[in-house]
């Protein structure tokens, strides 16, 4: 086995993982016009699987930014990625938000809810990840964050109270195929396609989402 690596070199890591990972940040950047930050990564020390940042109790082992100013290694060029992830295989792939989009983050539970009801209704959507911690967040357009709060108040909740957030500016999420601790890979609930690159606005999609949120919140109180 090999001896665990400390400091900012990644790990050696299976080629075939690493090659999604690789090819999957190149993708991103070259089709998708997306900006990509490498992360951190998974290491196994003693069998067990930790945070290359080696703090206890991370909150996102494997995938969050490696250091304080992670704007600074934000890319959008593909050439760039490859060398960044070639230097770093087992990096984590992160997408800055609020540059080309942000991300409207719901439990699994009203994601798949609200995703079925959209789909029913034809709506037009952007991809959707879904996480290892059972969260589901929807691609939208940029400047979500300014929206959001009051087109939920309008519909008589609050963000707190259906447990909805915007992933906006200064912030990220966890791309496929990326791994976030021991729960597992960030997965494509809708994949990116040709036909999903136009991303909807938030106001088009917050009322199903919003009304999944609050009947699960009325579930628990219930």
């Amino acid at each position: 086995m090999n001896e665990p690596i400390t400091g900012t070199q990644a790990p050696r890591i299976p080629g075939q993982r690493g090659e999604r990972l690789l090819d999957s940040a190149v993708r991103y950047a070259e089709e998708r016009h997306w900006d990509v930050l490498p992360g951190t990564w998974l290491e196994a020390i003693e069998g067990v699987e930790r945070c290359s940042c080696a703090e206890s109790g991370c909150p996102a082992p494997g995938a969050h930014p490696t250091r304080p100013d992670w704007a600074a290694q934000v890319t959008g060029s593909a050439v760039a990625a490859r060398s960044l992830w070639s230097e770093q295989p087992a990096a984590s792939v992160l997408l800055p938000t609020g540059r080309t989009f942000d991300a409207i983050d719901v439990t699994e539970t009203a994601g798949f809810l609200a995703l079925a009801r959209m789909e029913r209704m034809g709506m037009d959507l952007g991809p959707v990840t879904r996480t290892p911690a059972r969260r589901m967040q929807f691609f939208v357009l940029p400047g979500a964050g300014a929206k959001v709060p009051d087109l939920v108040s309008r519909l008589g909740w609050t963000l707190s109270s259906v447990d909805l957030a915007v992933l906006g500016e200064g912030d990220y999420l966890a791309a496929p195929p990326s791994r976030v601790g021991a729960g597992g890979a960030v997965q494509w609930a809708r994949r990116p396609t040709t036909a999903n690159r136009w991303l909807p606005d938030a106001d088009e999609l917050i009322n199903p989402l919003a009304y999944a949120c609050g009947q699960e919140a009325r579930d628990r109180r219930g």
